[in-house]
Order: C-alpha cells, then sequence, then structure tokens
C-alpha cells in the first residue's frame, strides 16, 4: 500500500509517461531483489528502520511539495532517475525485511519474489494514474489531496 500511496500522490504532480514506466520498472524491480539479497545478506547487516526512513522521506516530500504549492506556482516535477530511485527504494525497504522472514518459513522465496515484483508494480502504476486523472479533472485539489497522503504516510512511518 505504501506503493500505491506514493505513486497517488506523485500521479497528482504531472509526471511524464517515462518516468510513469521507470518508477513503476523500478519498484517492481526493487521488490523483487530486495527479498533476494535480504536471503543472501540479511543477517549481516544493521540499518535504519525502514519505516523510520520511510517515514523522513515522505515528510521531507511533503515539505518540499507544500513550499512549491505555496508559491503559487503550478508543480511540474522534473524528477529524474537518482529521485526515482531513492523513492523505489523507500517504499521497496519493507521488501528486504519481508525476505528475512520469508527465509525462515521457505526454502524458496523466488516465487514470493515474483509475486512482489508483479503486486508491486500494478499497484504503483495504477496509483500513478489514478493520481494523473484525479490531477486533471480536480486540479490544485488533487494537489492538496496527495500532500495530505504525503502527510499522513510520514506520520504513520514514524510513529510505528
Amino acid at each position: 500500500m505504501d506503493t500505491f500511496s506514493l505513486a497517488l500522490s506523485l500521479g497528482t504532480l504531472n509526471l511524464n509517461k517515462k518516468n510513469i514506466l521507470l518508477f513503476t520498472t523500478l519498484v517492481g524491480l526493487l521488490h523483487f531483489m530486495l527479498p533476494l539479497l535480504s536471503r543472501r545478506v540479511g543477517t549481516y547487516i544493521f540499518f535504519i528502520n525502514p519505516d523510520k526512513l520511510l517515514g523522513i522521506i515522505f515528510l521531507f516530500l511533503f515539505l518540499k511539495l507544500t513550499f512549491e504549492l505555496r508559491k503559487e506556482e503550478k508543480i511540474e516535477l522534473n524528477i529524474n532517475f537518482i529521485s526515482l530511485f531513492i523513492l523505489a527504494i523507500s517504499v521497496s525497504l519493507d521488501s528486504f525485511s519481508t525476505g528475512l522472514g520469508l527465509a525462515k518459513i521457505s526454502s524458496s522465496i523466488f516465487l514470493p519474489s515474483l509475486i512482489f515484483l508483479l503486486e508491486s508494480s500494478f499497484f504503483t502504476l495504477l496509483g500513478l494514474l489514478i493520481g494523473k486523472n484525479a490531477n486533471q479533472s480536480l486540479g490544485k485539489v488533487a494537489n492538496y489531496f496527495g500532500l495530505f497522503l504525503l502527510l499522513m504516510l510520514s506520520i504513520i512511518h514514524l510513529v510505528k
């Protein structure tokens, strides 16, 4: 649901078709690769709680977009590969920890990883398209809704 919510918010910011496909692909591939990676190196890596990191990223994105919206300019998100990659990683980190759990209960995590790829790609694309259509029909109201979602997501992940 994190991927859907972030994609819904990003969709309200008028991403072009290339970035929509790129972000969808990145999220899907990371949801596939991170559980497999965690199977190999997961027990040796200690890192920041993925929920807290995701909450910080959502809060930063919320603040940045709120500031831009307050300038009364139309928000055009000119986002590059690195930005999309960082956002894709932020919503995919939970797949790494999921892979750790799957390794304990299953001898093979390839099929679950493939399912993660398909469902995360689907929900990411769906969120981006719904967000884009909402922005076209609702205008600034869709931007405020996207900002609200980002704020709620950041609070939820920071409080966990």
